[in-house]
């Protein structure tokens, strides 16, 4: 697989995309459109659409690659995936009939009508810096991948394999939006998917096994164990753990999050975003059962063709991120390289171009409030709306020439420790206002809570052992942050007559 196929594929692959946008979006290119895609969204292509954009290219290398990294995960990821279902289970029945109810564009309207101007534009402020981060980890995983199989043969600096990736996004989304996305990221889904189950074909075959022979050959390997009970305190992979961080993260990052419940705002009714949901749920958790069979699965090959975890350039520390680019497109024939290569541009550009989107919507939405009636025959909204769209992906690109300066982990870890920081006070401000209905307030201490719980929880988790008698935090450490935000916000409130029912 040479950088040259390399690089045509991946030029090809957007010149799709693009040919896709301009016929979706050259008749309708405003902001209602790019916002809600006109309400006119089929549920099934949302559903089908939203398992790239949940997934995206952390999921694609990531997960194989910590199967079998040093720390002994193994398959511990799927616990994490249970309470991720459980999650999305709780967002359609809970947190949807909500947004529908209020007839929302951007989600952070509640909060606005819930607590006040200043709890709105800090919960929108959350939103723009975690999703801003977490996107920009999600694409940096890919660029690195083909910086280090395509652009270092041409002597193309880093940053420049960045900002190319960025523009090929910005060029395909910024006219229609969600409209466009919906289409795409559809598009994207199958690839991705498609390569997952074609990647564990040519492997198996490569190996000389059947299906059958594949599930016991995993089945009997030391990378299958899903299930860890011991050491509660101590172990980060235990199953309450796990389980409840999934739960958490997901309703943070998913049901709290503009970017996925743009999509599912999209459809005609309350009904068709929640079958949308529960389809979703369903192939989420097969897929990522998947991923992970293709996890064991690289480490069988490697071990039986004596392959090495590959060396991350600069720390020259192992990689498993890696693991997976390398096998595919250096050990096996083009055909597999190719299916590889597809799977992964799709996963990441999928979740990277629906998270531009809704940043912009969110920022034009909850700041400049471009939704609004009195707003919406103003000029140059369309042309405003485009710039922000720019700026968000120069922020992206900053982003992650900062993080490749810093980082030496596995980014799936680093997304969910994030993600712990920085949406535990979104979810502590929804909590506070589903839960205490009877409760207001102080609308302009609130930015002050919401900063003071991650400090909090940063000094906690770093002192845990010794706070919490040898206790050791992982992806639950997210509802710690939204503990700590619930009762700072408790502490500024008082009782109200005022009806809070939406």
């Amino acid at each position: 697989m040479t950088p040259s196929i390399i690089l045509i594929l991946f030029i090809s692959y957007f010149a799709i995309l693009f040919f896709i946008s301009h016929a979706v979006s050259k008749n309708d290119g405003g902001n209602d459109a790019f916002f809600k895609a006109n309400k006119d969204s089929k549920w099934y292509l949302v559903a089908f659409g939203m398992i790239g954009t949940a997934l995206s290219g952390v999921t694609f290398i990531s997960v194989p690659g910590e199967v079998g990294s040093p720390n002994g995960e193994q398959f511990k990821y799927f616990q994490f995936i249970i309470g991720n279902a459980i999650g999305f289970i709780i967002v359609a029945k809970l947190l949807l009939p909500l947004y529908y109810r209020m007839n929302l564009t951007s989600i952070y309207g509640y909060i606005e009508k819930r607590m006040g101007v200043y709890s709105y534009k800090t919960a929108t402020s959350i939103f723009l810096v975690s999703r801003t981060i977490s996107s920009a980890f999600r694409l940096y995983l890919v660029v690195i991948v083909l910086q280090r199989y395509v652009f270092d043969y041409y002597n193309i600096p880093f940053a420049i394999t960045v900002l190319i990736s960025l523009l090929l996004i910005f060029s395909y989304t910024y006219r229609g939006g969600l409209k466009t996305i919906i289409i795409t990221d559809t598009l994207q889904t199958f690839f991705l998917v498609t390569s997952v189950f074609l990647t564990i074909y040519f492997i198996c075959d490569s190996l000389d096994l059947n299906g059958i022979q594949a599930f016991n050959e995993i089945k009997e390997s030391n990378y299958s164990k899903v299930f860890f009970f011991e050491d509660f305190l101590t172990s980060k992979y235990h199953f309450a753990k796990q389980v409840l961080g999934g739960i958490f993260v997901t309703l943070a990052m998913v049901g709290l999050d503009q970017d996925l419940m743009q999509k599912n705002l999209s459809c005609k009714n309350i009904g068709e975003a929640q079958k949308n949901m529960f389809t979703f749920t369903g192939i989420f958790v097969i897929i990522n059962i998947f991923f992970l069979s293709v996890g064991a699965l690289l480490y069988i090959y490697a071990s039986k063709n004596n392959i090495a975890i590959p060396l991350d350039f600069v720390t020259n520390k192992a990689r498993t991120d890696l693991l997976f680019p390398e096998i595919a497109l250096n050990n096996l024939t083009i055909l597999p390289a190719v299916i590889f290569l597809l799977g992964l541009i799709a996963a990441t550009f999928a979740t990277t171009d629906s998270a531009l989107t809704a940043l912009t919507t969110s920022f034009c939405v909850d700041f400049l409030g471009m939704d609004k009636i009195e707003n919406s025959h103003k000029k140059n909204m369309v042309r405003t709306r485009h710039f922000i769209h720019l700026a968000f992906s120069a922020i992206i690109f900053l982003v992650i020439i900062v993080f490749n300066s810093l980082n030496d982990s596995s980014v799936v870890g680093m997304i969910f420790k994030v993600a712990s920081y920085t949406y535990g006070p979104l979810l502590g401000l929804y909590t506070f206002g589903l839960f205490l209905k009877s409760k207001k307030v102080n609308d302009k201490l609130v930015p002050f809570i919401c900063l003071l719980a991650p400090l909090l929880t940063y000094i906690i988790n770093e002192n845990s052992q010794t706070l919490l008698f040898g206790y050791v935090f992982d992806n639950e450490l997210i509802i710690l942050n939204t503990l700590i935000t619930f009762l700072g916000l408790y502490a500024i409130s008082r009782s109200t007559t005022e009806n809070y029912q939406f």
